[in-house]
């Protein structure tokens, strides 16, 4: 049978998390289930992925604590223009994965290309921006009525409410990039990078200037050996020829 997609947004992580432990317990697998939120609470390892297939900027690590089932799995996400998340299930794959662009617009690519409708997408990409939790189940045509009973019983928002919402204070339409008054991010990855000196939430780009490619030992070692190792020295590689 033809997999759909569902999803359902929340404005509180318990009541996201009561969602997906409900479908776990009625049957629907890890495979079948996805969460992204920016307001779950837990310690996370986060590691650098720049570079690698990520994308630019992006970062990963796990939750320490997250929970049970799905949950014991969510990963954390630094995302340019939205700010840091916590994700779980298949729609990770499709945020890290697409290379870097997935990283600054992925969950509203993601969810358009697994068949939520774009105007749906754009709410429920705004709303995780915006702090809440999105659940999404994908399986087969025979289990979805079952899914919506389940994931509708635990509060979701309105998502034509919400819309109307959004549109009243000039909203037209997700953003990765942010607009002059609803800049990239989220209070709170503004406020991280303006003490950290970084730019994950995208508001920052003048702090990039001063986080320069590589490390302090690769860039040091670039200068001592006349290389560039780090990405840092490019005027090494002049030298050279």
């Amino acid at each position: 049978m033809t997999d759909q997609t569902y999803s359902r947004l929340y404005d509180t992580y318990a009541s996201a998390t009561n969602a997906v432990h409900a479908l776990e317990a009625a049957g629907f697998s890890d495979d079948h289930i996805s969460v992204v939120s920016s307001q779950a609470e837990g310690v996370v390892h986060s590691e650098s992925t720049e570079g690698s297939g990520a994308g630019a900027g992006a970062s990963i690590g796990t939750i320490v604590g997250g929970g049970a089932g799905l949950l014991a799995g969510l990963g954390a996400l630094a995302i340019p223009g939205v700010g840091p998340v916590v994700a779980a299930g298949w729609l990770v794959a499709a945020l890290t994965g697409a290379g870097a662009g997935a990283a600054a617009g992925g969950l509203l690519g993601s969810l358009t290309s697994a068949g939520v409708s774009e105007d749906d997408a754009h709410v429920y990409a705004e709303g995780v921006k915006r702090g809440g939790t999105l659940v999404s189940v994908r399986c087969d045509t025979s289990r979805m009525v079952r899914a919506k009973e389940i994931m509708n019983a635990h509060g979701p928002v309105d998502d034509a409410a919400r819309a109307n919402e959004y549109r009243a204070g000039g909203w037209t339409g997700y953003a990765p990039n942010g607009t002059v008054h609803n800049p990239p991010g989220t209070m709170a990855s503004r406020g991280t990078d303006d003490v950290l000196g970084t730019n994950v939430s995208g508001a920052r780009p003048g702090n990039d200037r001063h986080n320069p490619p590589g490390t302090a030992a690769t860039r040091a070692m670039d200068d001592v050996a006349g290389t560039n190792m780090s990405g840092a020295r490019p005027e090494n590689e002049t030298y050279r020829r």
